[in-house]
């Protein structure tokens, strides 16, 4: 998929909020080697760096776009490669995934292979969105299925992730002897119910992108508006209510 960070940035501090809270669930380590797996455009990873005096910090990201924008946070100690956060392997104390698992499928899979990159000790903190019952999801997906049929990508929120008690299940039986496991709704003060489309433009309508010529996804982006204007209504401010589950968990040492 083909990411944009100026769009995605549209929202920074409504999408920043639920960063810090998960790095929040962090305990204090000493020095920590971290990686951030779905680093977007790395400003963030610098930030986390710094907050833990990380002794060496690692962004992964499949967006070259958002890789790109992460070069001007590059220093010593603080390095960015793209890779696919699904199949990462490598050896750390904290593994971060904040906004980013909701993109591969098997959790399950995927959070056992991180798990087995964290030293003694080392913690594991994600976050993910869980919010496809909501008409910005629903509009798109049923939307998507009308102009692609068969080609329709699926929603990623509502093919991969699940409940939060299944995941405080998977920490559990991943061996983590602490966790901490919550759903929580963030509400954002939007403008208009319109301004839902341009959140969702630098994130879950970018699978649509690539299927279609600009000016098809031009077309498709009006539509949605317009549908999604009609089930939500003409509401001026718009407060969207976002469900996100962040989990946490500590090997022991």
């Amino acid at each position: 998929m083909t990411w944009s960070p100026s769009q995605y940035n549209r929202f920074a501090a409504e999408r920043e909020q639920p960063f810090w809270d998960l790095v929040g669930l962090l305990e204090p380590t000493s020095a920590p080697e971290v990686v951030d797996l779905g680093c977007g455009d790395g400003r963030l990873t610098a930030a986390l760096s710094d907050r833990l005096a990380a002794s060496h910090a690692l962004g992964i990201d499949s967006s070259a776009e958002m890789l790109a924008n992460a070069k001007a946070y590059s220093r010593p100690g603080l390095v960015f490669e793209r890779a696919d956060l699904a199949t990462w392997a490598g050896r750390s104390d904290v593994v971060l995934a904040n906004a980013s698992l909701h993109w591969v499928p098997d959790h399950p899979t995927v959070l056992g292979r991180w798990r087995d990159g964290l030293r003694p000790g080392g913690q594991l903190a994600v976050q993910v969105p869980t919010n496809a019952d909501h008409p910005s999801h629903l509009v798109s997906a049923e939307l998507g299925e009308e102009w692609l049929g068969a080609d329709c990508p699926p929603d990623p929120v509502a093919a991969n992730v699940l409940a939060p008690e299944t995941y405080a299940c998977l920490l559990d039986q991943l061996g983590f002897v602490r966790q901490h496991v919550r759903l929580q709704v963030y509400g954002h003060h939007l403008g208009s119910s319109s301004d839902v489309v341009e959140w969702v433009k630098g994130t879950s309508l970018t699978r649509f992108r690539p299927l279609m010529e600009p000016e098809a996804f031009d077309r498709f982006v009006t539509e949605y508006r317009r549908r999604l204007v009609d089930r939500l209504g003409d509401r001026r401010p718009y407060f969207y209510a976002f469900k996100r589950i962040l989990f946490w968990g500590r090997l022991e040492a």
